[in-house]
């Protein structure tokens, strides 16, 4: 039969698979690509990656105004940023993703590695290798010792070494392995399993915590008591607890004092702060207590930190009829060097001064302008020489008209309605620079008195029942870190068997010693260690030296 008469056989194909098992084959081979380590390496780094545009981008929990501003001066690229929720960074759907994706890789690389770990903490050492002059660290020589003797001497030097004796395939040999540094795997599971508790306790602290700022006058103002998210000027809720449940505490603040440096940067704040909590609500006590920064005031579960400081200016506005409103508002700190403030007041008529709304509204004083804690004049400009209030001033414009009260109208708490202005509703009637004490009268007889201005503090109460763990998980991550970095894998055996050919000294027979060493990580001296370990194991003495060879690569 000629070749191209040789039948021929057709291909086999490979069997289908079903639709099931190609979906088992596809989720098993997902989920083997997520929780290997290179998987979690990538998304941890993703999750610091992500991170970034929190850290240089307005966050609207922390300062809405400014976000709308930035959108604003952005009219083209801010609402796409908006879209990917680059302003609500830490709360956004990709940011989440990558975190439960971070944790759920890391939970299943640490699993089968803890499995594994335990098995090699019941495994014994590993046999010795056939031939321990290829380690890169070994020794040869002879003892008088009987074998026995000597294994009973190294076995003896190594406490806190894992150690098997096992026997050899001479006559009378006798083989020791030894291994240490189990703990620098289990080190590194602790750092791994402290960032799984880290991730969970952040986790938890977003799910039942809350936040909420709120500004208060010092000198014994009116303070606040923490009873519903509404008595904060900002209020950040957490996932599940919505605020309605917290616990009641009253503050006031009694004093605020700032340190600064001759440059004008501040140095520390300073608060001495009254304080009511649980029983002393009933029994209407005031505990006197001193916060700052980073020093918070803790009770009930919550912390009360002191953030930052700025000035209310007061004015006293003395009506025709001879009637008087006093007023004092916080005014936003514009320079961080020097607390130049810029702000609005609105001062309403009192009532029944005028017949009818219509004529109160028209009548009502709005003063809008900047406060200097330091005065500092350049003709009739003013600005601030220093943050301290050693000579205070300002520079307002004062408006009588229908400052929008009335109206329900949501209205910045530091600038007032250009439209207002605009239709007409509100007009300028005067442009003054005061100091404390002096006035200026408008063409209807009203008189503005500047009285000077009082100190306010920015206080947060914040509520995290997940923070002594993420303070704990973050020290048992450091020293989990720690141990896997400090700690060195290695491992030695010794092999000694009866050396027939030569006699010893007094017709004694001698044992040949063969001792080789191997670390399971590159480290900078193990060579050295290894040689101090076989001088402490084997007492190496320069007689016995001569026919001895140590070798170390």
């Amino acid at each position: 039969m000629t070749m191209t008469d040789q039948p021929v056989s057709e291909p086999v194909s490979p069997p289908r698979q079903s639709p099931l098992g190609r979906l088992v084959a596809f989720v098993r081979n997902t989920w083997r690509g997520l929780t290997s380590m290179r998987t979690a390496l990538v998304l941890l780094f993703l999750l610091a990656l992500g991170a970034i545009p929190g850290a240089l981008l307005p966050q609207r929990n922390l300062n809405e105004q400014k976000v709308a501003q930035y959108i604003a001066d952005r009219p083209t690229l801010g609402p796409w940023m908006d879209r990917f929720e680059l302003f609500d960074v830490f709360a956004s759907f990709w940011f989440t993703a990558i975190y439960v994706l971070l944790f759920i890789s890391l939970v299943g690389c640490i699993l089968p590695r803890t499995v594994d770990h335990y098995r090699a903490l019941r495994t014994p050492p590993v046999r010795a290798p056939r031939n321990l002059t290829r380690l890169p660290h070994h020794y040869s020589g002879a003892a008088e010792q009987t074998p026995d003797d000597v294994i009973t001497q190294v076995r003896n030097e190594l406490r806190g070494w894992r150690t098997e004796v096992r026997p050899g395939t001479r006559d009378g040999e006798i083989t020791l392995a030894a291994e240490k540094g189990y703990t620098r795997e289990l080190g590194n599971l602790v750092f791994h399993l402290a960032l799984v508790g880290l991730l969970i306790a952040i986790a938890v602290g977003k799910l039942f915590g809350y936040e909420g700022s709120v500004i208060v006058i010092a000198n014994n103002g009116p303070g606040f008591c923490t009873t519903s998210p509404a008595v904060f000027d900002s209020f950040k809720a957490g996932n599940v607890n919505d605020g309605t449940g917290m616990a009641p505490i009253c503050v006031r603040v009694k004093d605020f004092k700032a340190d600064y440096l001759s440059n004008g940067q501040a140095e520390m704040f300073t608060s001495n702060i009254e304080y009511q909590s649980g029983d002393d609500l009933q029994s209407n006590t005031w505990r006197a207590t001193q916060i700052q920064v980073n020093h918070p005031l803790r009770v009930a579960g919550d912390r009360i930190y002191l953030q930052g400081h700025g000035f209310a200016p007061k004015f006293t506005v003395t009506f025709p009829n001879g009637q008087t409103r006093t007023e004092s508002i916080q005014w936003r700190p514009d320079d961080a060097m020097t607390f130049l403030s810029s702000g609005v007041l609105r001062i309403d008529p009192p009532g029944g001064m005028y017949a009818t709304d219509e004529e109160r509204r028209k009548n009502q004083i709005a003063i809008e302008g900047l406060f200097a804690p330091t005065a500092l004049f350049h003709g009739t400009l003013m600005t601030s020489a220093f943050p301290e209030m050693n000579d205070p001033a300002v520079a307002v414009d004062i408006y009588r008209g229908d400052t929008g009260l009335d109206t329900g109208k949501p209205q910045s708490l530091f600038a007032l309605d250009p439209e207002q202005v605009k239709q007409g509703r509100l007009s300028k009637e005067a442009r003054v620079n005061l100091r404390p004490g002096e006035s200026t009268s408008l063409p209807n007889g009203t008189k503005v008195t500047f009285d000077g201005a009082e100190e306010f503090v920015n206080l947060q109460v914040s509520h995290d029942p997940a923070q002594q763990w993420v303070l704990i998980s973050a020290v048992t991550m450091m020293a989990g870190l720690l141990v896997s970095l400090l700690v060195k894998r290695r491992r030695i055996w010794v092999r000694v068997y009866p050396d027939e050919d030569r006699a010893g000294t007094l017709g004694k027979r001698r044992t040949v010693v063969e001792m080789g060493g191997l670390a399971r990580t590159d480290q900078a001296g193990w060579g050295s260690e290894f040689d101090r370990l076989r001088a402490r194991l084997l007492d190496a003495r320069p007689d016995s030296a001569a026919a001895a060879k140590t070798t170390g690569e």
